[in-house]
């Protein structure tokens, strides 16, 4: 086992911009998925009647009671992950204890119902004090005005973007330089797989460390997914004789496809040097247009005409990656470290971690996202849930959350407790931790127009996947997205 990870700014490598001019098809975790979008209209006409059941819906207390005690501050938070729910439900009955004159109120809600109800919150004025966000939503918030700057909120103006991973409070830092999500944690990229399988085809762990990939011909890890490919014929995708049209296990799993390609084509497209726009965070040209990107679309979903990867709409909604991987119909899946309980809990599987293959750039790269907590901008008790968020991120809350987390808290603290947690499980989780300690990361796109970006690229992206367009001919819907900054 590693050691805990350690950040060096100065040793964090983002590459450099470039410099050449969603509703998925498999729906991914919830955690970090793309929903349903949030639209000025949407948000304007809300349901009432949705609002009304809203603070109602998947509530809970963390000390068992459901409304404050006598002279106690009652304060709403709403998250959406109920794999988060105990360990945040344990540090926020925590810091009750600490803070007697606060009651919180938790509600948890599934994915889908979690941003209709908070859309329809804000509507009615009546929506979470504080609230767990993510940064394919925020902006649109930011937008309409409904959270608050953190900045000037007692105890959260003495929390350092040191106290978080390298890079995650920039990801919640709007463009006027103010903060409005305090970091919760952390996701990286990495390869999950049945170690059970891997045996049974003469291979070890060690096999799956370091491959390298590049766009011409797919390095090591194409030739590792072919090895892995069977055809319904029990012919291997590297053997002579392999029919790529009928293939019974596939070497990389399916997952949803969008915009950020977070789980699918990002390490890849990272991995040449490219990057998604202009700047780090808010930027306003992109680069889907970049050879490098073309190149590597080519590449990854020219992986179905090898048999390598499932064609479009082989797989739905019902059999997401963990079901393709346990079922046996694939045998590598880029997933999230928020998946990793998910795959660990897979009825007949036996869980191993690999690390991304190194690219061009002669590293693995995976993209770095993490969920923020936020406040309304009509709480009327503001000062109350930025205690709250402080305390979340305070050593104590995130040694509590790690030792209980299914995820990578945001601080040293919390992901110390997190990688000894899962030590014993039996995971080694550094493929994950290794990305963020190494800077070798890639930021998720903080953009402001997500919504319309998905819509405008989804098409291209399931038209590439369905082999009717190639890499080249993403330059004319870059054009379309670029033009909703002018």
């Amino acid at each position: 086992m590693n050691s805990p990870i350690h950040r060096a700014r100065a040793a964090r490598t983002t590459p450099s911009p470039a410099t050449s001019p969603t509703a998925p098809t498999s729906s991914p975790a919830p955690h970090r998925a793309d929903g349903p979008s949030l639209s000025r209209r949407r948000l304007l006409q809300g349901s009432a009647v949705l609002a009304a059941g809203t603070t109602a819906a998947g509530a809970l207390s963390a000390c068992g009671g459901t409304s404050a005690p006598a002279g106690a501050t009652q304060i709403d938070y709403w998250l959406w992950d109920a794999n988060q729910l105990p360990a945040y439900s344990a540090a926020i009955d925590l810091f009750m204890e600490k803070n007697p004159d606060v009651f919180v109120r938790v509600t948890q809600l599934g994915w889908h119902d979690y941003w209709t109800k908070l859309t329809a919150s804000f509507v009615a004025e009546a929506g979470p004090d504080a609230f767990a966000d993510h940064l394919a939503r925020y902006p649109e918030f930011l937008k309409l005005g409904v959270i608050a700057p953190l900045d000037g909120l007692g105890p959260l103006d003495d929390i350092p973007a040191t106290q978080f991973q390298d890079g995650l409070q920039e990801l919640w830092t709007g463009q006027d330089g103010k903060r409005y999500g305090m970091p919760k944690d952390y996701d990286t990229i990495a390869v999950m797989y049945d170690r059970t399988m891997l045996e049974k085809e003469g291979l070890t762990p060690e096999d799956l460390e370091d491959l390298d990939w590049n766009p011409e011909d797919g390095g090591s890890f194409e030739k590792m997914l072919a090895r892995l490919t069977l055809d319904a014929n029990g012919v291997r995708g590297d053997e002579d004789g392999f029919d790529p049209k009928n293939v019974a296990r596939y070497g990389m799993a399916a997952p949803g496809i969008d915009y950020t390609g977070q789980t699918s084509w990002s390490p890849f497209a990272y991995s040449t040097g490219w990057t998604f726009t202009d700047a780090d965070t808010w930027g306003t040209h992109f680069n889907y247009d970049d050879e490098r990107f073309a190149a590597t679309m080519d590449w990854y979903f020219g992986l179905v005409d090898k048999g390598l990867f499932p064609p479009f709409g082989v797989f739905g909604d019902s059999s997401p990656t963990q079901t393709q991987v346990q079922t046996g119909k694939a045998a590598l899946s880029l997933a999230g470290s928020w998946m990793i309980t998910t795959f660990n809990n897979m009825e007949g599987m036996e869980l191993g971690i690999a690390p991304l293959p190194s690219g061009p750039v002669g590293t693995p790269m995976s993209m770095f996202n993490g969920l923020g907590d936020s406040i309304s901008s009509q709480s009327d008790n503001k000062e109350e849930a930025a205690r709250l968020i402080a305390f979340l991120a305070s050593d104590d809350a995130q040694q509590v959350i790690g030792e209980r987390a299914p995820f990578f808290p945001s601080t040293d603290v919390g992901t110390e407790a997190a990688i000894e947690a899962f030590a014993e499980e039996g995971l080694d989780v550094t493929p994950f931790t290794d990305r963020v300690a190494n800077g070798e990361t890639g930021l998720y796109p903080l953009v402001e127009n997500s919504a319309a970006i998905m819509q405008t690229m989804q098409a291209a992206f399931d038209q590439c996947w369905m082999r009717q367009l190639d890499g080249a001919d993403f330059a004319s819907y870059n054009d379309r997205v670029n033009a909703l900054f002018e």
